[in-house]
C-alpha cells in the first residue's frame, strides 16, 4: 500500500498508511443510460399479456373486475423463467405461481385479522425481506422479488373476510396455471429455445474474445501477478485500452450459463448435441484465444450465433479437439444432476445459501428495515397507501450500495415520469371498463418492452399500470392518487436507499476471501485432471466446468464487494493473479484432452 504524499513545507515525523476509502462515488448519469434490448424482450412482454388478457376479460364479461388484483397476482407469474430451458421451467414457474399465492395468503389472512397499519406494515416489510432473500437464493428472475412484494403488500391494504380469501386465493392458482401454460407454450413450437438463445449468446461473446483477446500471450506465459499501477487498475475496474481480461471474464459466464441450460434441458436431441459441439467450440475460443485457429475464427463464431438464434437448423460444426470428451463429461454430469444424490446437492447448496452466514442476510436486513422505514414514515405523514412507499424501498435493494443507488434514481425518475403518464392516460381510462383493461395490458406490455433498456424507462410503464389498478375498484380522485404516489416516492427512495447506506454488509469481503479459496481449489483439480492420462473424460469436463463456475463466481463475488461501502480492502492483487491463473489454466488444459473411443451416446462426429 501506497504512503500518504507529505505536503511540502510541512514537518512530518514519519509517513501513515493510506486507509481505504469507505465511501466510493456514487455514478449518476451512468446510471440513466439507456442501453441496448435484450434479445428476447418481446417474450416476457407478450407472455404477461396473453396470461392476464383472457382473466381479465372473464371477468369483465363477469362483470367482477373489481377481483382484477386476485387474478393479477397469478398473471405476473408468466414473467418469470424465459431464460430457462422448459424442463426447469416447469418446475421453477410452478414455484413461483406457489410462492405467489402464499406470500398473497399471508397478506389475506392478515388483513382480514387486523385492522392496525403498524401490524401491517410489519408484516409488509417482513414479507418483502423474506421474498428479497428467497428471490435471491434460488436466483428466481427477473423481475426477483419486486413482483411478489407488489402483490402482497398490495393485499395488506385491502378490505378482506376470512370467508373470502379461499376464493380469492382459488382465483390467483386458476390465474397462474393459466400463466404457467402461456409460459410453456413456446416450447409446442420450438422445445430448444432457450438452449439455442444461451448458446447463441456465448458464441457472440467468445467471438469478441476471440476478435479482442488483450494481453493474451502476456498471460499465458505470466508465472504471478503484476505490478499494480494507475494503468493497470485490476479486475474490478479494468482499463479501456486493456479489454482482454473483461471480454475473457465475459466469455466465461456466457459458456457457463451455456452450460448450465444444456445440464437442465432434459435428454440429448441432436439438436442439444450440436449445441454441445458449438459450446465447445465458444469455450475454446475464450480460454484459449489466438490468430490462425479455426476454433478462435470471430467471423465463424459471429455466423454460427446468428445461425443458431435463428429458426432454421443448427450448425454442426467441425469437431473441435476434445469434443468427445466434453460431451462424454456432459453425459456424466446431467445424469449425476438427475440422480437423488446430485438433488441432494443442489437442495444443500440452496440451503448454504440461506444459512446463518449467507451473504444475503445483510441485505433483507437492509430490506426489512428500509421497507418498514419508509411505511411507518408515509403513515405518520396521513399518506393512504403506505404500501407503495413499502414496494418503493423493496425495489432499490440490489446486490451491493453503488447497485441501489443507481435503482434508486431509476425508481425515483421513473415513477415521477410514470404519474404524468397516468394523468394524461386516466381520461381514457374511464370511457369504459373495456378501455381500462386495454389500457393495463398495453401499459403491461410497454413495461417489459422497455425496461431491459434501462429500468426507468420500464417504470415510466409501470407506474400507470399500477395506478389503474385501482380503478378497477372504483373511481379515485386523480389529484389523490397522483399527490399520494409522487409522496411514496420520494419518501420510500429515501428512507431505502439510507437504510441501505447504514445497515453495512461487511460479509461481501467474506465472500470474496471464499471465493478466491474456491477458485484456488477449482484450479488446481483442473490441473490435476488435465496433467493426468489416466484421468476419466467426465472428470476432466466437470473439472473444466468446475473452474469456469468458480471464475463466474470471482468475478460477481467481486464486482458486489467493490461496490460496497464500509469494509476493508479487496485484496485486488490476488483477485488479479487468481483470474489470470484460472484464465491461464483454461487455455493450457485445452489441448490436453484429446478425443475418447467410449463415448456411446454423442453419436457419429
Amino acid at each position: 500500500m501506497s504512503d500518504t504524499p507529505v505536503r511540502p513545507g510541512r514537518p512530518s515525523a514519519r509517513k501513515l498508511p493510506r486507509l481505504p476509502s469507505a465511501v466510493r462515488g456514487l455514478p449518476s448519469a451512468s446510471a440513466l443510460r439507456l442501453s441496448r434490448p435484450s434479445d428476447t424482450w418481446f417474450k416476457p412482454a407478450l407472455s404477461v399479456v396473453a396470461a392476464s388478457a383472457v382473466p381479465h376479460l372473464t371477468l369483465l364479461a363477469l362483470g367482477r373486475l373489481d377481483l382484477v388484483v386476485y387474478t393479477m397476482a397469478g398473471s405476473l407469474c408468466a414473467l418469470y423463467g424465459h431464460g430457462l430451458p422448459y424442463a426447469r421451467r416447469a418446475r421453477a414457474v410452478a414455484g413461483v405461481v406457489l410462492g405467489m399465492a402464499a406470500g398473497l395468503a399471508v397478506s389475506l389472512v392478515t388483513a382480514s385479522l387486523t385492522g392496525s397499519t403498524a401490524v401491517l406494515i410489519a408484516v409488509g416489510a417482513l414479507l418483502a425481506a423474506v421474498q428479497k432473500v428467497l428471490c435471491d437464493a434460488t436466483r428466481i428472475g427477473p423481475p426477483g422479488h419486486v413482483i411478489f412484494t407488489f402483490v402482497s403488500s398490495a393485499a395488506l391494504f385491502a378490505p378482506q373476510r376470512l370467508g373470502q380469501i379461499p376464493g380469492h386465493l382459488a382465483l390467483t392458482l386458476g390465474a397462474g396455471a393459466f400463466a404457467w401454460l402461456v409460459a410453456l407454450a413456446p416450447a409446442l413450437v420450438r422445445r430448444e429455445g432457450p438452449e439455442r438463445r444461451a448458446v447463441a449468446r456465448a458464441l457472440d461473446a467468445a467471438a469478441v474474445c476471440a476478435a479482442d483477446p488483450g494481453p493474451r500471450n502476456r498471460d499465458a506465459v505470466d508465472p504471478g501477478p503484476r505490478n499494480r499501477n494507475a494503468a493497470d487498475p485490476g479486475p474490478r475496474h479494468h482499463n479501456a485500452a486493456d479489454p482482454g481480461p473483461r471480454h475473457r471474464s465475459a466469455a466465461a459466464a456466457a459458456v457457463h450459463a451455456a452450460w448450465q441450460c444444456l445440464l437442465a434441458s432434459g435428454r440429448p436431441t441432436p439438436v442439444r448435441r450440436s449445441l454441445e459441439r458449438l459450446v465447445v467450440h465458444a469455450e475454446a475460443a475464450f480460454a484459449a484465444p489466438g490468430p490462425g485457429t479455426g476454433a478462435a475464427d470471430p467471423e465463424r463464431l459471429r455466423a454460427w450465433a446468428a445461425r443458431t438464434r435463428g429458426r432454421g437448423p443448427v450448425p454442426t460444426p467441425p469437431p473441435a479437439p476434445g469434443t468427445a470428451d466434453e460431451l462424454y463429461g456432459i453425459d456424466a454430469e446431467r445424469a449425476v444432476l438427475r440422480a437423488r444424490e446430485g438433488r441432494r446437492a443442489v437442495r444443500r447448496a440452496l440451503l448454504r445459501r440461506l444459512g446463518p452466514g449467507s451473504p444475503l442476510l445483510p441485505v433483507a436486513v437492509r430490506t426489512l428495515i428500509g421497507c418498514a422505514l419508509a411505511g411507518y414514515l408515509c403513515a405518520a405523514l396521513g399518506v393512504g397507501r403506505p404500501y407503495w412507499a413499502i414496494v418503493t424501498a423493496a425495489s432499490l435493494y440490489q446486490a451491493n450500495i453503488t447497485l441501489s443507488w443507481n435503482r434508486t434514481l431509476q425508481r425515483t425518475l421513473g415513477n415521477l415520469l410514470g404519474v404524468l403518464v397516468f394523468a394524461a392516460v386516466l381520461p381514457l381510462s374511464r370511457i369504459s371498463p373495456l378501455a381500462l383493461v386495454c389500457c393495463c395490458l398495453f401499459f403491461g406490455f410497454a413495461a417489459e418492452a422497455l425496461i431491459t433498456r434501462n429500468y426507468w424507462l420500464g417504470s415510466v410503464a409501470v407506474t400507470p399500470m399500477a395506478l389503474l389498478v385501482l380503478e378497477f375498484g372504483g373511481a379515485h380522485p386523480a389529484g389523490e392518487l397522483i399527490g399520494d404516489r409522487v409522496v411514496d416516492t420520494v419518501l420510500g427512495a429515501a428512507t431505502g436507499f439510507l437504510a441501505a447506506t447504514l445497515v453495512t454488509n461487511r460479509r461481501a469481503a467474506g465472500r470474496v476471501e471464499q471465493a478466491l479459496d474456491a477458485t484456488d481449489r477449482a484450479r488446481a483439480a483442473a490441473e490435476r485432471a488435465g496433467a493426468d492420462p489416466a484421468a476419466a473424460p467426465a472428470e476432466r469436463g466437470r473439472a473444466r466446468r468446475a473452474l469456469t463456475a468458480s471464475l463466474v463466481e470471482l468475478r460477481e463475488a467481486g464486482d458486489t464487494a467493490a461496490g460496497e461501502w464500509w469494509q476493508r480492502a479487496l485484496p485486488e492483487q490476488r483477485l488479479l493473479a487468481a483470474e489470470r491463473a484460472g484464465h491461464r489454466t483454461l487455455a493450457a488444459t485445452a489441448p490436453r484432452r484429446g478425443p475418447t473411443a467410449h463415448a456411446p451416446s454423442i453419436g457419429a462426429e
